[in-house]
C-alpha cells in the first residue's frame, strides 16, 4: 500500500505537512475543518506538494524530517533542488557550531 506525504499552504502562508493512505479523503477533511485545529482555523488551504512512499514509516519519517526544516529549505525541497537543500542544511549546521 502506498502512502502520500503532502504539504498544504494555509491562508496565513504557513505550511502544514502530513501523510495519509487516502489523499483525496484527507484533503477533504482538512477543507471541511475536520482534520485538526491547526488547519481548521487557517482555511482556505492549497495543496502544494505530494510525494508517494512505499510504506507509512517512510512517509512518516519524511514528514517528521520536513517539520524540523526551515521554510526556505522546505521550499527548495518541493522544487526538487537537492543541491540547495544540502547547502541550507550545511549552513544551519555551521551556524549552530559557531563557524
Amino acid at each position: 500500500m502506498a502512502f502520500t506525504l503532502y504539504l498544504l499552504e494555509c491562508a496565513d502562508g504557513t505550511f502544514y505537512i502530513g501523510h495519509t493512505d487516502n489523499l483525496d479523503r484527507r484533503v477533504q477533511q482538512h477543507e471541511q475543518g475536520l482534520a485538526g485545529a491547526y488547519t481548521a482555523n487557517l482555511r482556505p488551504l492549497k495543496l502544494i506538494h505530494v510525494e508517494e512512499f512505499e510504506s507509512r514509516l517512510e512517509a512518516l519519517t519524511m514528514e517528521r524530517k520536513l517539520k524540523g526544516w526551515t521554510r526556505a529549505k522546505k521550499q527548495v525541497y518541493m522544487m526538487g533542488n537537492w543541491q540547495t537543500v544540502g547547502k541550507l542544511a550545511k549552513g544551519k549546521h555551521r551556524h549552530q557550531c559557531g563557524s
